[in-house]
This record gives C-alpha cells, sequence and structure tokens, in this order.
C-alpha cells in the first residue's frame, strides 16, 4: 500500500521535472554553414539524419569554418570576442617587423596595424610619422613589450591634432 501512495505520487511529479526537456528548443542542427542551409528544411531536423547530413556537409566543404569568417552562409561574423583583442594580438605576432619599421616611419605591418587601429588611409602618412617619433619613447621606456608599444602609439594619437579622433575599432 504504501509503495503504491510512493508510486502514485512519483508519477504524478514525473511531468513537473521532465518540463524543461519536453520544452520547444528552437534551434536545428549544428550551427550553421552549407550543410544547416542545404538539410534544414527537412521535415523533422532535430532527427539524427538531418542533423549528421549537416555536420557532414559542413565538415567535408569546410562551409562552417568559411561561413564564420565571412558571415556568410547563416553565419554570423560580429567579432565581438576577437574585435577587442585584434590590435594586441597583431603587435605580438608581429612586434619585431613593427618595431623595425616604427624606427623607419613605415612599411606593410605598420599599414595593416594603422588599419586595425582604424586610422583613415588620409591619415596614414601622419601616423607613420608619429610611429617614427613614438618609437624614441618606446627605446626611452625600456619596455619593449607588445603592450608598451600599443600604449605608446595610442598615447601619441591622443595628443595628435588629426588622429585625436582615431579609436581602435
Amino acid at each position: 500500500m504504501i509503495k503504491a501512495k510512493w508510486l502514485g505520487i512519483g508519477a504524478a511529479l514525473l511531468p513537473l521535472c521532465a518540463t524543461g526537456a519536453w520544452a520547444v528548443n528552437p534551434d536545428v542542427g549544428p550551427g550553421c554553414g552549407l550543410g544547416k542551409l542545404a538539410w534544414s528544411d527537412y521535415d523533422h531536423p532535430k532527427s539524427i539524419g538531418p542533423q549528421v547530413m549537416m555536420a557532414t556537409t559542413n565538415g567535408t566543404f569546410g562551409s562552417q569554418t568559411f561561413g564564420i569568417s565571412s558571415g556568410t552562409s547563416g553565419c554570423t561574423n560580429d567579432g565581438t570576442i576577437f574585435a577587442e583583442h585584434k590590435v594586441s594580438i597583431f603587435t605580438a605576432a608581429n612586434y619585431d617587423s613593427l618595431s623595425q619599421e616604427m624606427a623607419r616611419g613605415g612599411g606593410e605591418h605598420l599599414a595593416s596595424l594603422a588599419e586595425l587601429m582604424g586610422v583613415p588611409q588620409e591619415n596614414r602618412p601622419e601616423f607613420f610619422a608619429l610611429a617614427q617619433t613614438q618609437y624614441a619613447s618606446l627605446l626611452a621606456s625600456g619596455d619593449n613589450t607588445p603592450a608598451a608599444m600599443v600604449e605608446t602609439l595610442q598615447s601619441g594619437m591622443k595628443t595628435h591634432p588629426n588622429l585625436i579622433n582615431v579609436s581602435s575599432k
């Protein structure tokens, strides 16, 4: 009798515990990409078959990676995480070349850094001249780190009349 009572209570409470599992999930498969576009119109896209086909198509053609990089195929490319670190990552990866180009007052790596920092094309010559001037400050500080390089350039830009409104994208 007691077992039957507990069994009845358990059966009555079971639907309450499983409500989250039965909720409608708007996701219909593995992310984005060509596979997602090609197989999402299937009658039951959450079934294993279409999900395997989505993942296989994305993996075979590399379309998910391309879609994320280019912002196509149903993928987004807002770059929220990377955007705030792109200048420091680029500077760290290219520090030696940037140091040489700052000393010279120009070069491909310095032009790329200017682009990442949001310097308009018409202000690039001024940025290059500023970088060459700021290079002396960087050497004098004794702090030869990528972070110090970025800080030195940004502090110089804050006082330059034509670069003061430029901010890192």
